[in-house]
């Protein structure tokens, strides 16, 4: 693992630079650090939504899902290392079977809302596909592994997932778009 901080005010990225893992230092705008930080606030808003009261399966699942992206950050941050394995890819899927075997098939689309707990899971989706698609623009830039990408896939269909689970939690049901509601 690359250099822990021993300070945080450090000063070294006055000059709008900012060091990776492995030494090298690259621009604050770059690909890769745009990356970083789309995983970053991810990770943050799985933090306020473990602020929720949740059903202890959630819970314990959301812990293990931010460790697994700071992991991810990790990668990211030190270009060639792997972090991220078909391991973590494999607990994603059996997170979804379960609780997709729980919930009633979708007929409609639904909205983001509900409960506050399943509102703040779907926040955290919409992020997941921000870090989605800035991971995709730094693979398009240089190399990387492809399990960074298949994981925040697979976590946003799990959040969207988590967000029915938590409104049914709390005592309600998914929000339904209505199609057809005519003009307001």
């Amino acid at each position: 693992m690359g250099n822990r901080l021993s300070k945080i005010a450090t000063r070294t990225g006055d000059d709008g630079t900012t060091g990776l893992g492995d030494g090298r230092r690259v621009g604050k705008d770059s690909a890769r650090i745009a990356a970083i930080g789309d995983v970053d606030e991810l990770n943050s808003t799985l933090g306020v939504l473990l602020c929720e009261t949740l059903p202890d399966k959630v819970r314990v699942a959301l812990i293990a899902i931010q460790h697994d992206l700071f992991d991810l950050g990790g990668e990211l941050c030190i270009p060639g290392h792997t972090m991220i394995t078909d391991r973590h890819l494999a607990q994603l899927d059996g997170w979804l079977a379960d609780y997709n075997a729980s919930l009633p098939p979708l007929k409609e689309f639904i909205l983001p809302g509900g409960s506050r707990a399943a509102a703040l899971a779907h926040v955290s989706r919409t992020v997941c596909r921000r870090a989605e698609r800035a991971i995709v623009t730094l693979g398009e830039e240089e190399e990387i592994n492809a399990a960074p990408r298949q994981y925040v896939n697979r976590l946003s269909d799990l959040l969207f997932v988590l967000a029915r689970v938590l409104n049914r939690a709390d005592g309600g049901t998914d929000v339904l778009w209505q199609h057809e509601r005519g003009a307001q």
